[in-house]
């Protein structure tokens, strides 16, 4: 190690110690039952996170289906998008110099382009309750303009009935999983996971979260759909193996980690372009800006890339949004930096997990065998 490395390294040990200290009186207390410093939430799910709600809904028949994350009051949020074929709405308005700088809520779709549909639902279904962007009070008559940015993944050709016509199901199913939204929520063959694959096994949606030092939550839920393969080539040890905790997703270690560079493991046979998807949100109760929350997403992609063989491909639509709920300030500005960077390389490992989650969780569809996890 150099000189210019070593003190670097020191500075950022020293940097971590301070920061702990210092949030130490303004953090709230996470050492009781409801959580475990440097462990997971109460739940060890998103809804940790102070201020979010998670509500669900599914076609069985279609094989499809949504969920919705909402936000108790308007959160800061950015959005940042890696793979070649993403399905998406409102997701330029998160860009750092335009108006609109929070969010009223976030949706994970399936249906791909019919799945964008989602997001019409919540829009009229917040509006309805005077929530939404607006320039000054309430005027009679002229509804506010909720900020529902929405994502789909691709499980068009997973067997289900998609002959929906003019009517496809998911406007009604958005709206369902809004008005069922609580703190806890089922994980794997759900929502917007519902009609998923995850290489060659049965995808679905994760969740996971994690409390730091400084009492900060980071959370992440996932819709995953991805061409690649999230298990180590023959067997079933998950690529996330290093990051578990508490035999979250089946306690194996990782000491069935191992490839060539061109194996991949269980991944899709032939994926073709616009087809796999993997769709995520990670949340903080740290106050960010914008800026600050587009370096946390760009950080936690690097989730994907852990628990993914391979991801961000031609064929995928991966992306990941950020928000942040505000509910805790940095109380040191000269620490800012790096509380943004310790936020984001615990939203890449939050993320690795619920990628991880998801796919243990989920249980194949009625009458089918042989393609989720546990049939490994």
């Amino acid at each position: 190690m150099n000189r210019r490395t070593m003190l670097g390294s020191m500075a950022l040990i020293g940097a971590a110690g301070s920061l702990a200290g210092r949030a130490a009186a303004m953090a709230p207390d996470v050492t009781g039952p409801a959580a475990t410093v440097g462990g997971t939430g109460r739940l060890n799910l998103i809804t940790d996170v102070p201020g979010l709600k998670v509500g669900q809904a599914h076609d069985a028949a279609a094989r499809t289906g949504v969920t919705v994350i909402l936000a108790d009051t308007p959160a800061t949020a950015a959005v940042d998008v890696r793979g070649g074929g993403p399905a998406s709405r409102e997701t330029d308005v998160l860009r750092p110099e335009n108006l609109v700088q929070q969010v009223d809520a976030i949706v994970l779709s399936g249906g791909s382009v019919y799945g964008l549909g989602s997001g019409d639902g919540i829009t009229a279904w917040l509006g309805a309750q005077d929530k939404g962007f607006g320039f000054g009070p309430k005027v009679p008559g002229i509804p506010f303009s909720p900020i529902v940015p929405t994502v789909s993944l691709y499980d068009l050709a997973n067997g289900g009935n998609k002959n929906w016509g003019t009517e496809p199901p998911y406007r009604t199913l958005a709206v369902r999983a809004a008005e069922s939204a609580s703190q806890e929520f089922d994980l794997g063959t759900a929502g917007c996971g519902y009609g998923a694959k995850a290489g060659s096994l049965k995808g679905g949606v994760g969740s996971a979260s994690a409390v730091l030092s400084t009492g900060y939550t980071v959370g992440a839920i996932v819709g995953v759909n991805s061409a690649g393969s999230v298990v180590a080539p023959g067997g079933n040890t998950f690529w996330s193996a290093p990051y578990e905790i508490d035999g979250e997703f089946g306690g194996l270690g990782s000491s069935g980690l191992s490839a060539a560079g061109d194996e991949f493991g269980a991944v899709k046979a032939n994926p073709r372009a616009g087809e796999n998807t993997t769709i995520a949100l990670v949340a903080t109760d740290v106050a960010l800006t914008r800026v600050e929350c587009q370096r946390v997403a760009i950080m936690a992609q690097d989730g994907m890339a852990r628990a993914i063989r391979p991801s961000h491909a031609p064929f995928d639509g991966d992306i990941v949004f950020c928000i942040s709920t505000e509910k805790q300030q940095i109380p040191d500005g000269a620490m800012r930096q790096f509380v943004v960077a310790q936020i984001g390389a615990a939203a890449a490992d939050v993320l690795a997990r619920a990628i991880a989650r998801g796919v243990y969780e989920a249980t194949n569809w009625d009458g089918v065998t042989g393609q989720a996890w546990s049939d490994l």
